[in-house]
C-alpha cells in the first residue's frame, strides 16, 4: 500500500539507520555526536508510534489494538532498555538486530504502517500534522551502573531476544 503513513515512518527508519552507521563507522569506536542523534531519534520515533500510531489504530478499531502491537510494543521496550547504558559493540549488534525484525514486522506489505493507512485514511493529513510537530524525547545521560545490564537482558528477554549472544558473537 505504502500510504502516506507508510512513507512517513519508513522514511524515519531509513534516516535512523544512517545516523547509527555514522555513529558506528570507525571500527571500535563510537561517535557520540551521532549516536546521541539516533538516540534521540530513535526513542522520538517510538513516541510516535505509541502515543499517536497505536492511539489512533486502535481508536478506529473502536477500542480494539492491532493484534501486532503487543509484539511491537515488548519491542519497545527492548529498545529503550538498550538506550540506558552506553554505546557498546553488544548493545549496536542487538540494536541492528531488534531493528531489523521490528522495523519489518511494521515495513512488509500488509504490516502495521498499512493497517494504519487503511484504518486512518479519512483523518491521515491530521496524524501527519501532529506527527511533523511532535516535540523530541528528552533524554537522560546514560546509566554506567553494573546494575542496567540486568535490566536490559531482562527488557530484551520479555521481548523474545537474548542478550548474551550479542555479547559474545565475533
Amino acid at each position: 500500500m505504502n500510504g502516506p503513513l507508510h512513507q512517513f515512518f519508513t522514511s524515519d527508519h531509513r534516516r535512523l539507520e544512517k545516523l547509527l552507521d555514522k555513529a558506528t563507522e570507525k571500527p571500535d569506536e563510537i561517535t557520540m555526536e551521532y549516536y546521541s542523534q539516533f538516540r534521540t531519534g530513535l526513542l522520538t520515533h517510538i513516541k510516535m508510534e505509541e502515543n499517536i500510531l497505536f492511539v489512533a489504530a486502535q481508536q478506529a478499531r473502536e477500542g480494539t489494538p492491532l493484534p501486532i502491537v503487543a509484539k511491537l510494543r515488548l519491542d519497545h521496550g527492548a529498545l529503550t532498555a538498550l538506550m540506558v547504558p552506553p554505546p557498546s559493540t553488544a548493545i549496536i549488534k542487538a540494536l541492528r538486530h531488534i531493528l531489523e525484525k521490528h522495523d519489518l514486522l511494521e515495513e512488509e506489505s500488509g504490516g502495521m504502517y498499512d493497517a494504519c493507512d487503511a484504518l486512518t485514511q479519512d483523518h491521515v493529513d491530521h496524524l501527519l500534522k501532529v506527527l511533523h510537530t511532535t516535540s523530541p524525547v528528552p533524554v537522560h545521560p546514560h546509566n554506567n551502573s553494573p546494575l542496567i545490564l540486568d535490566a536490559t537482558r531482562r527488557a530484551l528477554a520479555r521481548a523474545g531476544y537474548n542478550f548474551d549472544i550479542f555479547a559474545v558473537q565475533p
